[in-house]
C-alpha cells in the first residue's frame, strides 16, 4: 500500500478504538492508537504532514480511556502517517510528575522514527538559566516524530538456524563499524543493514566459523545534546529512545519504513547462511537522563510510572546505570513494554536472541538484585522469549550489581571472570594454574551449582567496551584524550601488558611477542568449554590507538580496517584465527555439553581430562595454587566425552593435548604418553618462527621445545587424518 499522511484540509474521522495493542497499529483499514499513562489528565494525538513541519496539522483529543490507556481509531489513517502526543497533567517534579503539554512526545511503542530530534531549549521542561522555571516553549518544530508502519514482509521460507549453544560462536559487531571501510561493498550501502548482509561480509563470517552475530544496539537512539555540542555522537548507540524501531542511521534509505524492511532483509539473508542474529538491548535506562534531561517521551508521558525515583524526593532518579536514570521494572506496564518489545523483535523481526546490557538492573525488585524477580519470572514463562538465546551482562553500577554466576537457568552470561583471568595469566599478573584450569573447563564454580551447563559461560577476552585485542598487548594504560574528557573516562584497570613499549613500534622482537600474545589469548578462548565470543575486528588486528572508551568516536578509531593484505602480520593473524575457530568447530571434545569430571566415564575408558606438569606427571595440589607456576599441559580424551548426539549415538572425537607456557623462559615439555602408544600430531603452535609445522609427529615422552609465551596444540595420531593432512599448512588445520 502506498504511504500517505492526512492533510490539513482533510476531515479526520475518529472512532473509539481499543486499548490493546499499545502503539499505532495498522490493520489494513485504518490505524488504532493506544498510549498508556496512569497519571495523565488528558492526551492529544498530534498528526504531522511532513518531517519538516513545525507544528501538527491535526490535534485529536483521545476521549476513550480504560486500563490506564488512552485510545482511538482513525479509519482514514494510513502507513506513513507522522504523529506524536501531547500529554496533560501536573508538573510537580518533587512528586515525580513532569507532564508538559507544550511538548510533543514520542510514542514508546513507535515502530519507526521518521524524524530525529533537533536540539533546542524547547526540548527541556525547564529554563537553562533558571532550572526551577517551567519552560512552556512549544517543541513541535524540534521533537522526534513516529511513523505508522505496515509490518508486512515476504519472509519466504525463512526459519531460525537454531544453532545449539555448545556449537555457537559469537561475533560482536557494530553495523557501521564493521562495514564502512570495506571497499568491496558498494559505497552507498556501506555502514548499513544491507552491507552487513552483503556477500564479502557473509563470506568473512563463514570463513571465521561464526554462527551468530551479536549486533551492538540497533534500537533507535538519540545523541546526547552535550555530544552534539562538542562535535561528537553516541556512536555505540546505548542511549535508546524507542525499543521497537530500528535505528535509521543504519538504513540505506531516508524512509523510516524502509529501515524496517531493510533490517528484515538483513536477517533473512543471514539466516539463509546459517548465521543467527542476536541484539544488544538496553532496557535499563533511556536517553532522557537525570532530572536535568530533556522531555522526549517517557518523562512527559508518565514519569512516575516509567522511572525509578528517589523515595522522599521524587525529583531525582535512581541511577544504577551511570546514564542518569533507571527504568522502573517494578511497574507492570513497564515490564509489559519490555516483553512486548522482545516479542516484537522475535516474532516480527525474526531475531534469534538478546544480550541484555547491565542486566542486573532488570533484576532489582527494590534495591537488591533478585534473580527470582518478576522480570525473570515473566521471561521464563513466555513461550516465545524463553526459547531464544538470552545473554546477560551480569553487572550494573549499583551496590551488589556484580552478579557473574548468579543468573537463573535459561540464561548465559558474559563471563567477566574468564576475561580477567585469561588476561591476567598472559599479562603475568600471577593468576594460578587452578584458576586458569577452572575458567578453561567451563567455570563450573560459577554455573554448575545453579543447574547450568558450560555454555552458560560466554567466554570473551575483549568486547566493544575497553581495549581491542591488539591494544591489549600494545598499551599499559588508556589514551582517551580524543573523547574530550581529559582522559578521565574509561576503565583505569585493563589487565594488560604492552610487551615492553607503549603504543605502536617498529621493534621486531616486541611486535613478534605481541602477535604471539594475541594468538595465545585467542587460542585460550577457543580451547575453553563455553561459548566463545570474538570482538568484531580483533581478527583484523583492529586498533583504537589505546582508547578504551570509544563510545563517541564515529571515525576510524571504530571503523574496521579491512586491508590486512597490506600488512603481513595482520594477514597471518587473520588466517590463524580462521584456522583456530574452524579447528574448534571440528572437535567434539571442545564442544562438550557437560562439565569435565577428571575421571573415566566407565570401565575401560580413560579420564576425560588430565592436567600435566612440564615433566609429564600430573600436577600436585601445591603446583596448582602456586602463582609462580605459569606452565601446564592437559589432555582431553576424545573417547570419553560420554554424550549422545541427536540420534542417540555416542559422540567421540579426537583426543587433544595442549601445552601452555606463560613464563618468560622456554621449557622442554615432556609429551604425554597415551595408553594406545600412538604419537601426537602438531596441529597448532602460536610460536610461528619455530620451524615446526602442523603435521609433525611427536612421540609420547619426547621433549617439545615450548617457547616462552606460547601454546601448542596436538591431536592423537589417526591414520586417515594423517594421510590426508600430512602436507597441510597452519591455514588448513
Amino acid at each position: 500500500m502506498a504511504e500517505r499522511v492526512l492533510r490539513s484540509n482533510e476531515k479526520v474521522r475518529v472512532w473509539p478504538g481499543k486499548s490493546y495493542p499499545l502503539g499505532a497499529s495498522w490493520d489494513g483499514a485504518g490505524v488504532n492508537f493506544a498510549l498508556f499513562s496512569e497519571n495523565a489528565s488528558k492526551v492529544e494525538l498530534c498528526l504531522f504532514e511532513s518531517t519538516s513541519a513545525t507544528k501538527e496539522n491535526h490535534s485529536i483529543i483521545m476521549t476513550e480511556y480504560n486500563n490506564h490507556t488512552y485510545h482511538c481509531y482513525l479509519p482514514d489513517c494510513r502507513p506513513g502517517q507522522l504523529y506524536g502526543y501531547r500529554v496533560h497533567g501536573p508538573y510537580e517534579p518533587h512528586n515525580g510528575h513532569r507532564f508538559n503539554a507544550n511538548k510533543v512526545v514520542l510514542d514508546p511503542y513507535a515502530k519507526a522514527v521518521a524524524r530525529n530530534v533537533k536540539w533546542s531549549e524547547a526540548m527541556f521542561s525547564y529554563r537553562f538559566l533558571n532550572q526551577d522555571e517551567f519552560n512552556d516553549d512549544d517543541n513541535a518544530a524540534f521533537c522526534p516524530l513516529a511513523s505508522v508502519v505496515d509490518t508486512s514482509f515476504t519472509w519466504a521460507n525463512d526459519s531460525p538456524p537454531s544453532i545449539p549453544w555448545h556449537q555457537t560462536v559469537i561475533y560482536e559487531a557494530h553495523v557501521k563499524g564493521m562495514t564502512y571501510l570495506n571497499d568491496i561493498i558498494p559505497e552507498h550501502l556501506r555502514g548499513t543493514y544491507s552491507a552487513l548482509a552483503f556477500e564479502p561480509v557473509i563470506s568473512h563470517l563463514k570463513e571465521l566459523g561464526i554462527t551468530a552475530v551479536e549486533l551492538m544496539p540497533v534500537h533507535f537512539h538519540i545523541d546526547d545534546k552535550h555530544l552534539i555540542d562538542n562535535g561528537r555522537s553516541d556512536y555505540w548507540g546505548y542511549n535508546t529512545i524507542s525499543f521497537f524501531a530500528p535505528d535509521t542511521r543504519f538504513s540505506s534509505s531516508d524512509d523510516a519504513a524502509q529501515a524496517v524492511q531493510e533490517f528484515k532483509t538483513m536477517v533473512r539473508i543471514l539466516h539463509s547462511n546459517d548465521i543467527e542474529v542476536i541484539l544488544d538491548v538496553v532496557y535499563n535506562h533511556t536517553i532522557e537522563g537525570n532530572h536535568m534531561g530533556p522531555t522526549l517521551s517517557y518523562r512527559g508521558i508518565d514519569n512516575k510510572s516509567y522511572y525509578r525515583l528517589v523515595e522522599g524526593d521524587e525529583k531525582y532518579y535512581f541511577d544504577y546505570t551511570g546514564c542518569g536514570n533507571t527504568l522502573n521494572v517494578r511497574n507492570p506496564r513497564v515490564l509489559q513494554m519490555i516483553m512486548d518489545s522482545l516479542r516484537y523483535w522475535v516474532e516480527e523481526m525474526h531475531v534469534d536472541g538478546f544480550r541484555f546490557d547491565l542486566a542486573s538492573t532488570l533484576a532489582r525488585t527494590f534495591y537488591d538484585v533478585d534473580k527470582l524477580g518478576a522480570f525473570f519470572d515473566i521471561i521464563h514463562q513466555d513461550p516465545i522469549i524463553s526459547q531464544v538465546k538470552l545473554i546477560a551482562e551480569p553487572w550494573d553500577l549499583g551496590n551488589g550489581g556484580y552478579q557473574v554466576g548468579n543468573f537463573p537457568v535459561l540464561w548465559t552470561e558474559w563471563n567477566g571472570m574468564f576475561r580477567d583471568s585469561v588476561r591476567g595469566f598472559w599479562a603475568g599478573k600471577g593468576i594460578s594454574l587452578s584458576e586458569m584450569a577452572t575458567r578453561m573447563a567451563g567455570s563450573s564454580d560459577l554455573y554448575a551449582w545453579g543447574g547450568r551447563s558450560p555454555h552458560a559461560s560466554i567466554n570473551f577476552i575483549t568486547c566493544h567496551d575497553g581495549f581491542t585485542l591488539h591494544d591489549l598487548v600494545s598499551y599499559n594504560g588508556k589514551h582517551n584524550d580524543a573523547n574530550g574528557e581529559g582522559n578521565r573516562d574509561g576503565n583505569d584497570e585493563n589487565i594488560c601488558w604492552n610487551c615492553g613499549w607503549e603504543g605502536e613500534c617498529d621493534n621486531d622482537e616486541i611486535n613478534e611477542l605481541r602477535w604471539r600474545q594475541k594468538a595465545n589469548m585467542m587460542t585460550t578462548m577457543f580451547l575453553s568449554l563455553g561459548v566463545p565470543m570474538i570482538s568484531g575486528g580483533d581478527e583484523l588486528s583492529r586498533t583504537q590507538k589505546g582508547n578504551n572508551n570509544t563510545y563517541c568516536q564515529d571515525n576510524d578509531l571504530n571503523w574496521y580496517d579491512w586491508k590486512t593484505s597490506e600488512n603481513g602480520d595482520k594477514e597471518e593473524f587473520l588466517d590463524f584465527v580462521k584456522a583456530l575457530v574452524n579447528f574448534r568447530n571440528s572437535q567434539p571434545v571442545l564442544q562438550r555439553r557437560n562439565y569435565l569430571k577428571g575421571r573415566a566415564p566407565g570401565k575401560g575408558k580413560l579420564a576425560d581430562v588430565v592436567w600435566l606438569h612440564a615433566d609429564g606427571r600430573p600436577l600436585s595440589n601445591e603446583e596448582w595454587d602456586d602463582a609462580r607456576n605459569q606452565c601446564m599441559g592437559y589432555t582431553l580424551e576424545g573417547q570419553s566425552i560420554n554424550e549422545m548426539d541427536e540420534m542417540g549415538k555416542l559422540i567421540t572425537g579426537d583426543t587433544i593435548a595442549v601445552l601452555i607456557n606463560a613464563h618468560f623462559h622456554d621449557i622442554q615439555f615432556k609429551m604425554p604418553q597415551h595408553r594406545d602408544g600412538k604419537p601426537w600430531i602438531l596441529r597448532l603452535y602460536t610460536f610461528r618462527d619455530s620451524g615446526l609445522r602442523p603435521g609433525h609427529l611427536w612421540q609420547g615422552g619426547d621433549a617439545f621445545p615450548l617457547k616462552h609465551h606460547s601454546i601448542a596444540v596436538f591431536t592423537l595420531y589417526r591414520v586417515k587424518y594423517y594421510q590426508k593432512k600430512k602436507s597441510a599448512s597452519i591455514v588448513s588445520l
